[in-house]
């Protein structure tokens, strides 16, 4: 079982020198294991910007790291009441419960998460972890009861196996980790077929038709680009995802996203995949993600067919 992750956003930051200056020194010294130093950062663009919700996630951050819980929880609760439509805060708060073995408060947060951003992967992951803690104690205490229950016995074995050991011990999260921007590769690309550089081209202009669309608040011409037999996250219903969505382009007034380092793998004639960072940017909320859209073609169009967050 992988251990819990911790979010870290990734911003390509619009705001003053000054204070977007001073959350990149943060987010560097927290990757660099200066918290003390990172904190301080922190603190003087809060003092500009009391607000943010940048700065305010970077700081609980922070104090996650330095072991500063209980100020951690109280900042990632004020951001979920502050912005409950982001689901970072919620998924934070559900890796420092779990960490403390409160796994039925981590996974409350954890599908409040999902509600907010039914595509968020990390969310997902970090829930099945909870659920696997959860079982381990459910079958752990029927045991207590019958120790005699071969079926309890082999259960608890397996889960174990996952959880890495009994629930008593939960996992700790892992070590944040600041996301950077992707750079273009040095490396002078191979050179390839005229026929796979059109196919490539194709595919990266329906990525971009798709990201424009977003940006132009058309929900209609957005929803154009996913296929009948899309993959919605949790297979939640189509009409449920979609009236999901357009609920979530029309709420902020203005939206840009854009794609950065995009990278394409062909998987034949009619299927390929595109990683790349997507950079979010609304009037409520500046984001920065891996993201990997799979597509089809579908007669003469590249639709997509799954979407999924992260590495």
């Amino acid at each position: 079982m992988q251990n819990f992750t911790t979010f870290v956003a990734a911003v390509l930051f619009a705001a003053a020198p000054a204070f977007a200056d001073d959350l990149q020194d943060a987010t560097k010294l927290l990757k660099d294991g200066k918290a003390p130093q990172a904190l301080e950062r922190v603190n003087r663009a809060l003092a500009a910007k009391p607000r943010d919700p940048q700065a305010r996630f970077l700081k609980g951050l922070i104090l996650t790291e330095q072991g500063n819980t209980r100020d951690a929880i109280d900042i990632f609760t004020r951001l979920t009441q502050d912005y409950p439509e982001l689901p970072e805060p919620y998924n934070n708060l559900a890796v420092i419960y779990a960490g403390q073995g409160q796994y039925d408060k981590a996974r409350v947060a954890l599908e409040q998460s999902i509600r907010t951003h039914p595509s968020y992967a990390t969310a997902y992951e970090n829930l099945g972890d909870v659920y696997a803690k959860l079982a381990s104690q459910a079958y752990g205490k029927a045991l207590q009861f019958d120790a005699s229950n071969a079926g309890a016995q082999n259960k608890l074995s397996l889960v174990r196996e996952l959880v890495g050991g009994p629930a008593a011990q939960p996992t700790q999260a892992a070590k944040p980790v600041a996301i950077a921007a992707q750079k273009p590769s040095a490396e002078k690309p191979k050179a390839e077929k005229p026929a796979a550089l059109d196919m490539n081209a194709d595919i990266l202009k329906a990525v971009s038709s798709w990201a424009e669309a977003w940006s132009k608040k058309d929900a209609d011409a957005y929803l154009s680009h996913y296929a009948k037999d899309f993959k919605t996250p949790g297979g939640e219903a189509r009409a449920s995802w979609e009236k999901s969505r357009r609920a979530r382009i029309s709420a902020p007034k203005t939206i840009e996203v854009g794609i950065a380092s995009p990278r394409v793998t062909v998987q034949g004639a009619a299927q390929a995949s595109v990683n790349f960072r997507q950079n979010y940017r609304s009037d409520v909320l500046k984001a920065s993600s891996i993201k990997t859209l799979v597509l089809v073609k579908s007669e003469s169009r590249w639709l997509i067919r799954e979407e999924k967050s992260g590495n």
